[in-house]
């Protein structure tokens, strides 16, 4: 569950709490307004004045799941030391730390049942994808090996969402060595082969 660490939580945070609570026991679905009032504490009129449409209330509980991913990079930011690739690097371990299960992925996973009946609802994690790419393109000291990194954590993340990943936790450690070691050392360009003999 997400907490505010400073004071007081606002009516805001209590919302997108209890949404996120009930998200993750009945998924988003059957999720009301009514009960997301009710489990914040608040009148429903406190609800609508923060969220005016349950549409709107899952925006925001999508664009918090982003913030936190974001939040945790510049967290690993300020301990990682600097080595090749380092934005691929915050990006990959800060998704393989957020998705490892609990709250976080029942929340996530209640998310993208929701998006598949309102795709708009995705825009902000299509606006980072976006970013991503363009930071790791930019910022790079191997675009290939960053990508290729980024796209493995990403469908590792997909597979664990979805409890369909075959990888016990020994081949995640392994896969997640693999994709360190790539960012280490590359994609070695390779020759194009002559084929004549």
């Amino acid at each position: 569950m997400f907490a505010c660490v400073r004071g007081r939580r606002s009516s805001r945070e209590k919302i997108l709490d209890a949404a996120a609570e009930l998200v993750s026991e009945i998924g988003s679905g059957r999720l009301t307004l009514d009960a997301v009032a009710e489990r914040a504490g608040l009148s429903k009129g406190g609800l609508l004045y923060n969220f005016p449409s349950k549409e709107a209330l899952l925006q925001a509980m999508i664009q918090r799941l982003v913030d936190e991913v974001s939040l945790e990079k510049e967290a690993l930011r300020r301990q990682l030391p600097p080595k090749r690739n380092l934005e691929a690097r915050l990006c990959t371990s800060a998704l393989l730390k957020m998705c490892g299960g609990g709250k976080m992925k029942e929340i996530a996973t209640g998310m993208l049942a929701a998006s598949s009946e309102n795709p708009r609802l995705l825009e902000p994690v299509r606006s980072v994808v976006r970013e991503t790419l363009e930071k790791l393109r930019s910022t790079s000291d191997d675009v290939d090996a960053s990508i290729v990194a980024w796209l493995a954590v990403e469908g590792l993340r997909s597979m664990e969402m979805h409890d369909i990943s075959p990888f016990s936790d020994q081949d995640r450690e392994r896969i997640v060595g693999a994709i360190n070691r790539l960012l280490d050392n590359g994609i070695a360009e390779q020759a194009p082969k002559d084929n004549k003999p």
